[in-house]
Formats: structure tokens, sequence, C-alpha cells
């Protein structure tokens, strides 16, 4: 049987630190305002509690996010988190436009990171991410995404450690263009 290319194949039974990548379908931005965003970033944040997976970094947007996480259990519980945030999120959304059944949520992508130079570098990446996008200038000051809390939390030679990645040589699905004004 040939591999089908629109569906990446997912490999979640090891434990691990991950990095997620999930779009909406069409790139379509329903996640435009700031009531939306704080949503998306809220569940992510229960969903990934929920499940035991502790939030090393986050970057939330109207049409997509990214995330690295650390879980110690293995299993599934990765794709139930992803499966549990993508239905919540999606239910709510068409709940507000009033679209029941549409398909929200596009795919995922996850890397297994196992390197601690390739955990830096999508560290930084995603901290980053904000700015990649031309949403600002400075990433923490972008409200859904972790750069300012990481910077606030970090140990100081942590943070700049990291930070002295330029995520340049990451390779991550985000071809995901984000006007500035669908969120401000």
């Amino acid at each position: 049987m040939r591999d089908w290319a629109h569906s990446p194949v997912h490999c979640l039974a090891e434990a691990g630190t991950y990095m997620v990548t999930a779009g909406t379908y069409g790139k379509a931005p329903l996640f435009r305002s700031w009531k939306r965003l704080d949503f998306l970033c809220e569940e992510l944040m229960a969903v990934a509690e929920r499940y035991n997976w502790q939030l090393q970094a986050w970057a939330v947007f109207p049409n997509h996010y990214h995330f690295v996480a650390l879980n110690e259990l293995g299993g599934n519980s990765l794709r139930q988190l992803i499966r549990h945030l993508h239905s919540v999120t999606a239910r709510e959304v068409n709940r507000w436009e009033n679209t029941s059944g549409r398909k929200v949520w596009f795919e995922y992508w996850e890397t297994l990171l196992t390197y601690e130079r390739s955990f830096l570098a999508r560290l930084s990446y995603v901290h980053r991410n904000p700015v990649h996008h031309g949403l600002v200038r400075v990433a923490s000051r972008y409200p859904w995404c972790s750069a300012g809390w990481f910077e606030r939390r970090a140990d100081r030679s942590f943070f700049r450690t990291v930070m002295n990645f330029t995520g340049k040589g990451v390779k991550v699905p985000d071809e995901f263009a984000v006007a500035p004004d669908e969120v401000w």
C-alpha cells in the first residue's frame, strides 16, 4: 500500500517532549478576536494540564497554533489532548458563528524532540512566532504566546541560551499567513 500524502502519521506512544503545530481548515482565521484567542489559549492550557502535559512554550493565532510540551507518561495522551482540544474549540467557535458541524481543524503535526539543540531551537521558534508572523516587534508583547512568561520566569542564563537560537533551521509547517488586522 502506498503512503497517503495528505495526512501525517502520528507515532505518539513514547513519553518525551514534543513540538505540535495545528492549523484550521482552509487556514481560515476562525479565532480572530481577543476573546477567541483567549479562549483557545485557555483551553490549550487546561487540556494540557488535564492530560499531564507540561507546556514549555506556546503560541496561539487566528488560524493555527504551536506548542512544545513534556509528558513523562507516554501512551496516547498527546493524541487524546489534541482530539479533546480540537473538539471543544471547534464546537465553541461553531456555536459562536451558528455553523454546527463545520470542520474547524485540518490536521496537526508533531515532532518528538530527542536532542537538546533541537529542543532549544524549537522553544525559541515558538516564543518568537508572533514576530515571525509580523504581529508584534517584540514577542513578549503578544498576549497569546509564552514569550512574556518565559522572559519573566526563566533562569536568566537559560533564557539567553534559548533566545540565542534563531529558529531559522527549524522545519515546521508554518505557512499560515496571519494579517495583523485579523487580531487587532
